[in-house]
């Protein structure tokens, strides 16, 4: 199975060396990274740019008000590993990774993690102890076999001087990463996979938008919603003109969401959670997944809820979503939000 291995630059100060810190360690490790099947995924914070700490909500609700907090989440969530290349300021780790560390809860959670650091008389030791020390608080598992570069040895015109020692080392810290990835899997993912949707499933999704729509139709005082009058022949007819995924527990759906394109409009669409599954952030991370499908193209993202549904409608705004004045099917609302190029 891939692993994806998210390198975090820490440092976003001008004249930094951590994007030189950065490409070696990637260099070094990627004949092993080839072996394992894992893509090493930079991310530079200096480029994230994140704000300092914006969000109304504490961090462990999962509801972000702010694109930049959203774009962050998404791409940490990805990560089934991570590597932090630090250097050391007032033996201190850098502000701006304290920052991202604090925007983020959930997302952290069992991954396991490898510290680079680097720095002068010190080589960044004491920077990488502060950081090891939140990133546990996050829990996450600092695997130990940390590399430290002193910069006046390890480094000449701003360079990592790469030796066959030195190259090794990160082969064999990110062999031991993607170990520990593999045996914290379970954890992290939380048992929990977002599928393509198959033929095969629409007598199941037919079940459960009938289960969860019976609320709808309560809220907003009708019984002719589309989701309760289909049959499963219309659901299967829509897996072929909607791009449609599903969650399952054990062997149960009890997910799902669905979306297409139409002009530069990503449309969202039957976004559902069963009812024992509902507040435990699925449907989040179902609208979350569904935005991040968006093909390139695709500016907006729209969908339609109930004009009565509250809970609804409450949960896509915490998401970025506003109410629109564009047209909506009788007795519901349309709401939008852009999509980050």
């Amino acid at each position: 199975m891939s692993k994806k291995i998210l390198v975090v630059i820490a440092s976003t100060r001008p004249g930094r060396l951590g994007p030189a810190v950065g490409d070696w360690f990637v260099r070094a490790a990627a004949a092993t990274a080839a072996d394992l099947g894992a893509d090493l995924d930079v991310t530079d914070l200096a480029e994230v740019n994140l704000p300092f700490l914006d969000e109304p909500e504490h961090p462990s609700t999962g509801i972000y008000l702010h694109e930049h907090t959203r774009a962050w989440s998404r791409r940490v969530a990805a990560a089934d590993a991570l590597v932090f290349v630090t250097s050391e300021y007032n033996f201190a780790m850098p502000a701006t990774l304290k920052n991202a560390f604090d925007y983020l809860h959930a997302e952290w959670a069992w991954k396991p993690c490898l510290f680079v650091g680097y720095g002068n008389t010190s080589a960044g030791t004491r920077g990488v102890q502060m950081a090891r020390g939140v990133a546990t608080s996050l829990r996450m598992l600092s695997i130990g076999g940390d590399i430290f570069l002193r910069i006046a040895e390890s480094m000449r015109d701003g360079v990592v001087i790469d030796s066959e020692q030195l190259n090794a080392r990160a082969g064999e810290a990110l062999r031991q990463l993607c170990r520990v990835a593999d045996v914290l899997r379970p954890l992290y993912r939380d048992g929990i996979e977002i599928t393509r949707a198959a033929p095969a499933d629409a007598a199941e999704l037919l079940v459960l938008q009938r289960c969860c729509w019976v609320d709808e139709a309560i809220a907003n005082d009708r019984l002719d919603l589309p989701a309760l009058l289909e049959s499963e022949a219309d659901v299967r007819s829509d897996l072929r003109t909607w791009s449609t995924w599903c969650v399952r527990s054990g062997a149960r759906l009890v997910g799902s969401v669905r979306a297409r394109l139409d002009a530069d409009t990503w449309e969202i669409g039957r976004l559902m959670v069963a009812p024992d599954h509902r507040r435990t952030g699925l449907g989040r991370r179902l609208l979350g997944f569904a935005e991040a499908q968006a093909p390139d193209g695709a500016t907006v993202a729209t969908l339609f809820t109930g004009e009565r549904s509250d809970r609804n409608i409450a949960l896509y705004q915490k998401s970025g979503y506003v109410l629109t004045d564009d047209p909506a099917p009788a007795g519901a609302v349309r709401l939008s939000k852009p999509l980050a190029g």
